[in-house]
């Protein structure tokens, strides 16, 4: 049988255990009790403010009450919201046909932003490989913890540049979708860009380390992933705390 190839980053120095921490503050964060009777309308407003800080992490920031009251218009906001009211959808899908599936989440996201013809296809022909080998492993190509597995979807998404205009939308939706498909936040409860939002300067800097390959750099990154999810948890915390009064 063939090795899996997320295995080697689990022995990474550091980066296991600050997946299991973070594992372990998201599933206490899923326990709590507001969830029993709030769940829904907790997870409409973590699914507006995750939206709200992947747009902002595009450069395109807006204030969170604007876009709940309606009145922001701004093309990538919108493209953010739509995608995130798709994930659920697109899960049973997600590990069947990925390339399909990030070729919805780019028209969802850009189709205000970019031409016709740019919508859903890779930006450039050069990263096609990359982004086949990506998708292998999203269908079923690895066992590695479902955190590793939208860590390094969102990273090579990242890296890769892979489609027109607001591909970071792109990549964290698709990082979300992961953690949805893979079980480990089937409602998706989790703000992760807001925990990637509330560490901006790492996650750029971290993103552009991952880039390079080297061992240091997906390291950095998968560190950082690991601090977001669990400021993410406590995102999820803070809303089902004001939802249970």
């Amino acid at each position: 049988m063939p090795s899996d190839p997320l295995a080697p980053l689990l022995d990474l120095a550091d980066v296991r255990p600050a997946l299991d921490q973070a594992r372990a503050a998201v599933d206490a964060a899923m326990r709590h009790r507001a969830l029993r009777r709030s769940g829904g309308p907790v997870a409409a407003e973590i699914a507006l403010r995750t939206s709200v800080a992947s747009a902002a992490l595009d450069t395109h920031g807006f204030d969170l009450e604007g876009v709940r009251a309606g009145v922001v218009t701004d093309p990538v906001v919108q493209g953010a919201l739509r995608a995130t009211a798709a994930l659920d959808g697109l899960s049973g899908t997600w590990t069947k046909a990925p390339r399909q599936v990030l070729a919805k989440l780019h028209t969802l996201v850009a189709r205000d932003v970019v031409t016709a013809g740019e919508l859903g296809r890779p930006a450039d022909p050069n990263v096609v490989p990359r982004l086949d080998a990506l998708a292998a492993l999203v269908a079923g190509g690895t066992n590695a913890p479902v955190l590793l597995q939208a860590a390094v979807v969102h990273g090579e998404l990242l890296a890769l540049k892979a489609f027109a205009g607001p591909n970071g939308v792109v990549a964290r939706a698709a990082a979300r979708l992961t953690l949805v498909a893979g079980g480990l936040d089937p409602r998706g409860l989790l703000a992760m860009d807001v925990g990637h939002r509330s560490r901006e300067p790492e996650y750029v800097g971290s993103a552009n380390a991952f880039a390079t390959g080297t061992p240091d750099g997906v390291r950095s990154w998968l560190r950082h992933f690991s601090a977001a999810t669990e400021r993410a948890a406590q995102e999820l915390l803070d809303v089902c705390e004001k939802a249970a009064g």
